[in-house]
């Protein structure tokens, strides 16, 4: 089929389970068994208290892969008694829509009267017509919509159908999380036992994805029976996974060491080491994905306004590897970091920004001055909102010499200083100039 939609219900036969997949053996039967989310899942959280209400209410999960949406959304169906139908986006469409309101209504109509859950894995896979579908009948409350998705929500799903759902954040993994899935799967003889080095590996490799984890395991558990093994250690496992994990550990030392190195180049305009760091980093099986990441971050800190196309660089880059893919795209990443590494550079932006994040840290809440406060209401202009303003459009130069912007009583700081490089040496200019004709005016 085009698209698969499943009726999933809980295993109770012990022999099937044992012979399933490691992920779902493993995959937890209540929410206590859950590994990771606590930030919603805890006690007092967000989720947590929904789970509690009895009420379901429709909700995107967003998060990266591995990280428990599936399970939650099976967990929802269990806790509020419901069936739970599931459809991927990435196979389905309107077609298999209509077979699950209709598996919907049969519910609801039966006897037992029961509530379906709509999961639907990778929403913004869906377009904005096959969104639209569910809206009518999550209004309806045929069914509880539950979308998983692994892009930014406020640019993928349609917004009808992000004001009727609640936004959940999953994060990442961490080391300990995935140390507690090693320790299960070890529980239940799933695998043999793991020296430490590589389990530091498995988990470093793992980058915070459990389902990563488990599919790695699984294959080691067969590796391991097959060579009669009883401990899996650190030289059999890159053995066995071979490319994947040579080179360095993608969680340890020499992998920050090297970032290190190569941002440190970038920053001391060396193009040469710094495509060698790069590759180097690609070569031992670091994430494009990862470097496009720091690539924009580079960009934002060291380049900064002595050269704003290095951002736009930066994200260009991370764009068409997306497009792609390795190792066609490694390409681009390549000029990305050649191009940061001889650009003019400047951390004033990121060191203004500091400077204002602490200042206001300890500074206390100022009010904004009634010269540029907003009067969208009569009742605004005749409390004074927004009198005296003096549109900058306006004056001659578009600018409105002599006005305050900054709250009343704070003296003007002069975060922002640009350095004498790139474009920053033009802006400093202007910025003189305009200091200049305040001063005319007496400000």
């Amino acid at each position: 089929m085009w698209c698969v939609l499943d009726v999933l219900s809980d295993m109770s036969n012990a022999h099937k389970l044992s012979h399933s997949p490691l992920a779902e053996q493993l995959r937890p039967r209540t929410l206590a068994e859950v590994i990771g989310q606590q930030h919603l899942l805890g006690e007092g959280m967000a989720l947590r208290v929904a789970f509690e209400s009895g009420q379901p209410h429709s909700c995107i999960l967003w998060g990266p892969p591995g990280v428990g949406k599936t399970t939650i959304a099976r967990l929802m169906a269990d806790a509020f008694d419901a069936q739970f139908l599931s459809i991927s986006a990435v196979l389905g469409g309107v077609k298999e829509i209509r077979e699950a309101v209709e598996l919907a209504l049969a519910a609801r109509d039966g006897l037992e009267g029961k509530r379906t859950i709509m999961f639907v894995d990778e929403v913004h896979r869906f377009n904005k017509s096959q969104q639209d579908a569910f809206l009518p009948h999550v209004e309806s409350g045929l069914f509880t919509f539950i979308g998983a998705t692994t892009e930014n929500p406020s640019f993928e799903v349609n917004s009808a159908l992000l004001s009727r759902a609640a936004v959940y954040v999953l994060q990442s993994l961490t080391e300990d999380d995935l140390a507690q899935i090693i320790a299960k799967a070890q529980s239940i003889q799933a695998v043999p036992e793991i020296d430490a080095a590589a389990r530091q590996r498995l988990i470093a490799y793992a980058d915070g994805d459990a389902r990563r984890l488990l599919n790695t395991l699984e294959t080691l558990a067969v590796a391991a029976t097959r060579e009669k093994l009883t401990t899996i250690s650190d030289d059999w496992l890159l053995k066995v996974l071979g490319e994947r994990m040579r080179r360095y550990d993608k969680g340890g030392e020499q992998f920050y060491d090297t970032i290190s190195a190569l941002h440190k180049s970038v920053r001391g305009s060396d193009p040469d080491a710094a495509l060698y760091w790069l590759v180097r980093m690609l070569d031992g099986g670091a994430d494009p994905r990862y470097m496009a990441r720091r690539f924009i971050r580079m960009a934002a800190e060291d380049i900064g306004l002595a050269d704003p196309r290095a951002l736009r660089m930066a994200l260009d880059a991370a764009e068409v590897y997306e497009r792609l893919g390795s190792p066609e795209g490694e390409l681009a990443l390549a000029e990305c970091v050649v191009y940061l590494a001889v650009a003019p550079k400047s951390n004033a932006v990121y060191k203004a920004y500091n400077e204002v994040k602490a200042f206001v840290k300890k500074d206390g809440t100022r009010p904004v001055p009634m010269h540029l406060r907003n009067a969208p209401t009569q009742l605004m202009k005749d409390l004074n909102y927004g009198k005296g303003y003096r549109y900058a459009h306006d004056e001659e130069g578009g600018f409105a010499a002599g006005e305050t912007y900054l709250p009343e009583g704070m003296h003007n700081a002069g975060f922002y200083r640009p350095v004498e490089r790139g474009l920053e040496i033009k802006i400093a200019e202007k910025l003189r100039y305009l200091r200049e004709k305040n001063k005319q005016t007496g400000q």
